[in-house]
């Protein structure tokens, strides 16, 4: 899909959201989000946590590499935000507490960055390719 404003990225984002469901198999959904800097991953995140009601400002987790949102009568009951921009393995991952977040199946967990730690992501994520296109422009690919 291409997006040429926040608004489009926000249908999106709720359109996205409304199609997934917490897993049975005892694992949190994972969402790796591929793009370049600028592309629109946090944007999307804002967006996804928008759909969800969150309120609080959401922001990216760039310095901190985790920011957990607390989720309000949804089917899931939070949304994670990590940034693996800094990692460079999924054992840095483990050390925020990534074996107890992604095995809780309330848990929506976006990762920015996610071939840096690919080596601990499960097999059955979600990803979404986002390209930059002009300043404006975002191409945005659920797979």
């Amino acid at each position: 899909m291409i997006s040429k404003s926040l608004k489009e990225t926000q249908k999106l984002a709720k359109e996205f959201v409304g199609n997934i469901k917490a897993s049975d198999k005892g694992l949190a959904f994972v969402v790796a989000m591929h793009g370049d800097l600028g592309s629109g991953k946090t944007t999307f995140v804002k967006a996804v946590a928008k759909a969800f009601g969150i309120e609080n400002t959401v922001t990216s987790p760039t310095f901190v590499i985790e920011k957990i949102y607390k989720l309000e009568n949804q089917e899931f009951d939070n949304l994670i935000h990590i940034d693996a921009y800094r990692l460079k393995s999924g054992e840095e991952l483990k050390t925020i507490g990534w074996e107890e977040v992604s095995k809780n199946p309330k848990n929506i967990i976006f990762i920015e960055w996610p071939n840096n730690v690919e080596d601990i992501l499960p097999e059955s994520k979600q990803e979404i390719i986002f390209k930059f296109v002009d300043e404006n422009t975002r191409e945005i690919e659920v797979k």
